[in-house]
């Protein structure tokens, strides 16, 4: 084995190769295991004895025995611009936007507090072990220049894009159909593929976009079939109300987007709870994804998402923060209320599945798959170490789990980004545990 800039890591290694709830060969553990990576992507994974053998001598083997080695996580559905306005208390989403949310976004026009805020979330994001996500910016586009700046100086792989919002919101937020498709163009030609940034055409949801904004969205995404698509569906009832008061035309939330072309892989649907179920066909059918969000979700009683029937529907899923109406930046917390919606819905699930849902489920339902979300040849090595001793209460309880699904149900519902010992993208450390 030769090659330039080699790098070993010696742990316990844990990624998925299928989805657990559909396979019973689902995941590769590596009790002790050695990650080998070169020029920033993975070349090799498996048990330390057998490949221990294939380095070059002298290759400097970086020890985290006694700790866990897995991708990084994936968060599929987060606000940079609401960094500041978390935990923000309302009576309901829609007030919530107009209180708090609306007059924080303003501030973004500005691009240096754009860039101090960027910086700030991914530092957050770091440190909880997240290494990519589906960000919106706001409706200025220079708050997509800010994001996309600190996260390509880092060099981690994101996607991100204006919002666009031309309808039933504060005047100084508003753009035009015309203007939106516009700066939408102008952004995806700058920054879509550049590095390791990708471009999400954003409306922000149904209700602030006119039939003439959605419709030229959607004319961007037939045109640029490469870019993501993300917004926001089936929230809240009140919300769902509106939407059919706003669109008597279509027979439901997810038609509305449907009716424009916007139902079609790498189109990433926050929320996805009040969906009947030919809204989850036709979401399976066209490879459109859910970013399930149990914090905020719960935080704004928004409702409960339904994992059995969206399994049932063969729908793809993933899980997301949703900061700030999520009350967490930690994939973590985010797991723990994951659980706790499942259960009170009738079902139940796995710890394994909640990481899965977190690393290569997400990069599936991204259409990522071999590029990040797993420890295959070739894909970027994106990565974290996650201590189980993190916390004092970790250290307890770990010492007694019995097997590798209760020691992940254990950082699931008891660890939070203290359990994050290190993460790298790229290859490169860009956070350590101090």
């Amino acid at each position: 084995m030769s090659t330039t800039d080699l790098q070993a890591y010696r742990g316990s290694l844990l990624h998925f190769l299928a989805d657990p709830a559909f396979s019973d060969n689902a995941h590769a553990w590596h009790e002790d295991g050695l990650l080998i990576v070169a020029d920033g992507k993975v070349q090799a994974a498996g048990d330390y004895a057998t490949l221990h053998a294939m380095l070059p001598p002298g290759t400097t083997v970086h020890d985290y025995s006694g700790k866990l080695l897995m991708p990084g996580f994936i968060d599929t559905h987060i606000h940079y611009p609401q960094t500041d306005m978390i935990a923000s208390p309302s009576e309901g989403l829609l007030p919530w936007l107009e209180t708090y949310t609306f007059p924080v976004e303003r501030g973004f026009e500005d691009p240096l507090h754009a860039a101090g805020v960027a910086e700030f979330f991914l530092d957050e994001l770091l440190r909880c072990g997240t290494t990519t996500a589906m960000v919106y910016c706001t409706v200025h586009p220079q708050s997509v220049d800010a994001f996309f700046t600190a996260s390509e100086a880092r060099g981690l792989r994101m996607v991100a894009g204006k919002v666009l919002m031309d309808r039933n919101c504060p005047e100084f937020l508003r753009d035009t159909a015309e203007s939106g498709a516009r700066d939408t163009e102008a952004l995806i030609n700058r920054w879509h593929n550049r590095g390791r940034s990708q471009y999400a055409i954003t409306p922000r949801f149904a209700p602030t976009s006119t039939n003439e904004q959605l419709h030229l969205a959607g004319e961007l995404a037939r045109a640029y079939p490469d870019t993501y698509i993300q917004t926001h569906v089936s929230e809240n009832e009140a919300e769902c109300a509106w939407v059919r008061e706003l669109f008597p035309q279509s027979r439901s939330y997810i038609d509305v987007y449907d009716s424009y072309g916007m139902l079609r892989p790498r189109a990433m649907y926050g929320h996805c709870i009040w969906l009947d179920e030919t809204d989850r066909r036709r979401m399976a059918e066209t490879g459109a994804a859910a970013a399930i969000c149990p914090t905020s979700n719960l935080f704004l009683g928004s409702g409960l998402f339904d994992f059995e029937r969206a399994d049932q529907a063969g729908m793809l899923v993933s899980l997301a923060t949703d900061v700030g109406g999520g009350t967490s930046f930690s994939m973590l917390q985010t797991m723990n209320e994951a659980y706790k919606v499942a259960r009170l819905k009738g079902s139940h699930l796995p710890a394994l599945r909640m990481f899965y849902l977190a690393t290569l489920g997400a990069a599936r339902a991204m259409q990522l798959e071999g590029t990040i979300g797993n420890f295959a040849p070739g894909a970027e090595a994106d990565f974290i170490v996650v201590d189980p001793q993190g916390t004092p209460l970790l250290q307890r309880r770990s010492s007694s789990v019995a097997s590798l699904e209760e020691l992940l149900f254990a950082l699931a519902l008891l660890g939070d980004d203290r359990a994050i010992a290190a993460t790298y993208s790229g290859g490169r450390r860009v956070h350590v545990r101090t």
